[in-house]
């Protein structure tokens, strides 16, 4: 063997970091940036925090040689409760304001790297706080023969019986009728407007107030 192979060698057994020493670089972890998100308070209804947007980052620690990449758009992001965060394929999560608690989003690549497992995965928290606090009470009764369901903007209220939720002091709310056979029409409005009065609104709640919805 010659003097500049056997140095080679040498440097090769001894680092094992040198890409012409004939190995592949390889990702063997991934951090998430932040590593924890926290959406809304306790004082703020789950519903004000729907479409509440943080973008992430996912940074690939790599061997051979070491270093740090950002791989934000080449890993896989996943949600494992999509009702209560989403993220999308860029990593951008939003809040949907449907329900509160804690959810794990996940950035993962698969690798050819048999040794490590093939995949690749790290993760973060992100967390919806659930309201403890008082405000005024929207409710919606349901009058007529036939049936519907109703929905408001800010989300809040859904349902096809008698539902009720609280909203922030002050919050105008449109709530949406969308009948399974004939409309009957809204009462106790402030405003109708839509597709035959199909939409109510709902002008600065500050107390405590019921609808009716009519479904024939």
């Amino acid at each position: 063997m010659g003097r500049n192979s056997l140095w080679l060698a040498v440097v090769c057994a001894a680092t094992l970091l040198l890409p012409s020493c004939g190995r592949d670089q390889q990702l063997v972890s991934i951090a998430i940036q932040p590593g924890t998100e926290t959406f809304g308070a306790s004082d703020i209804p789950v519903s004000a925090n729907a479409g509440a947007t943080v973008q992430l980052r996912a940074l690939g620690s790599y061997i051979h040689p070491p270093v740090t990449k950002d791989i934000t758009n080449q890993v896989t992001w996943s949600s494992n409760t999509p009702d209560m965060v989403t993220v999308s394929s860029t990593g951008l999560i939003t809040a949907t304001g449907l329900a509160c608690g804690g959810t794990l989003i996940s950035a993962t690549v698969t690798t050819n790297d048999t040794s490590s497992g093939a995949i690749v995965t790290g993760t973060m928290t992100a967390n919806v706080v659930c309201f403890t606090g008082t405000g005024p009470i929207l409710t919606v009764d349901f009058a007529g023969n036939g049936s519907g369901t109703i929905t408001s903007s800010p989300a809040g209220l859904s349902c096809t019986a008698k539902c009720s939720t609280t909203f922030v002091s002050g919050t105008t709310i449109a709530l949406t009728a969308v009948p399974n056979g004939t409309f009957g029409g809204w009462t106790g409005c402030d405003a109708v407007s839509g597709s035959s009065g199909q939409v109510c609104t709902v002008i600065n709640l500050t107390s405590d107030r019921t609808l009716t919805v009519k479904f024939n």
